[in-house]
């Protein structure tokens, strides 16, 4: 099993049951058989729009040939789900540019999405890597979030820069990227509170936080990394909108993809938003946090196994 057949493994086989049902004793592509897609592309929570620009480029291949094989149909299914994932036009991009030292990522998310564990994992990654990581405890409204966060950072072996709960959370990030710049950091992450009850209360707060780093480094953050919980669907489609507004989001990683039916709720928030996902959650261990690969991924959300 490979790293994102384990991931999409729910979506992809609620997907090839619905398309089965339709298939079945069928020789070519018909009208029912593009039905019977567009139902399990929306079930897996696509979104109608994405779905039904899947469906119309569909359309038109099946125009041209009107005996399109069942792996012909499959194949231009992986093929049209990873061009709307191909937002920067990398097949495999390093998610992050470590030319720029210390690289500055503040993560952002509504609580219970697994943000912190997240950055948790992410900064184990980083750390196997060889890279030296700091972890910037700003979500200062939580004890939970601060007191989990110190327990991954220890897990991962990386330094964590904390103050006592009510603390301003920008206070911390300076802190964070004064101690992280001191010791030749590699890598920085800011976790964040997880609000989003006042997006204007949420805009200031990140803007604040954005604004005292850039006293000690001045393009920082180099990145906004938004954490989405694939299993709420077409929730995590207006997070992500919401968190657009209040800051400028340059990527996105996914977390609960392995329990989640609706894995194509990643296709239609790329296809919409226009933003990169960099990392799949698909487990609950350190070591399942993966950098997106969107080839990989279509394949495996239509893996032609499951047609047989």
């Amino acid at each position: 099993m490979g790293i994102f057949d384990k991931g999409v493994k729910k979506t992809n086989q609620n997907f090839f049951q619905r398309l089965s049902r339709a298939i079945v004793g069928r020789s070519r592509v018909d009208e029912n058989v593009l039905d019977a897609i567009e139902e399990a592309l929306i079930s897996s929570d696509m979104g109608v729009e994405t779905t039904l620009k899947i469906i119309d480029n569909l359309e038109d291949r099946v125009e041209k040939d009107k005996y399109m094989s069942m792996d012909e149909l499959v194949d231009i299914l992986r093929d049209e789900i990873g061009k709307l994932l191909g937002v920067d036009g990398a097949e495999t991009p390093e998610p992050f540019d470590f030319s720029k030292k210390p690289y500055v990522v503040m993560v952002v998310g509504v609580n219970g999405v697994g943000k912190t564990t997240t950055i948790g994992k992410l900064a184990a990654n980083l750390r196997a890597k060889g890279k030296k990581v700091v972890i910037g405890a700003a979500d200062t409204f939580r004890a939970a979030a601060v007191d989990q966060l110190a327990v991954w950072a220890d897990r991962a072996g990386v330094e964590i820069v904390r103050q006592e709960m009510g603390s301003d959370p920008a206070a911390v990030a300076f802190d964070t990227v004064k101690s992280a710049v001191a010791r030749d950091a590699d890598v920085v992450l800011i976790d964040t509170a997880g609000r989003l009850h006042n997006r204007i209360d949420l805009m200031n707060e990140l803007t604040k936080i954005r604004n005292v780093m850039r006293k000690v480094i001045p393009d920082a953050p180099h990145e906004v990394l938004l954490v989405l919980d694939a299993t709420t669907g077409q929730n995590a489609y207006q997070q992500a909108q919401e968190f657009s507004k209040a800051t400028d989001v340059t990527a996105l990683a996914i977390t609960k993809l392995d329990g989640s039916a609706k894995g194509g709720v990643v296709v239609g928030i790329v296809d919409r938003m226009r933003i990169p996902v960099k990392f799949i959650g698909i487990g609950e261990g350190i070591d399942d946090l993966k950098v997106f690969d969107r080839r990989e991924f279509a394949s495996s959300l239509f893996s032609k196994d499951d047609i047989q």
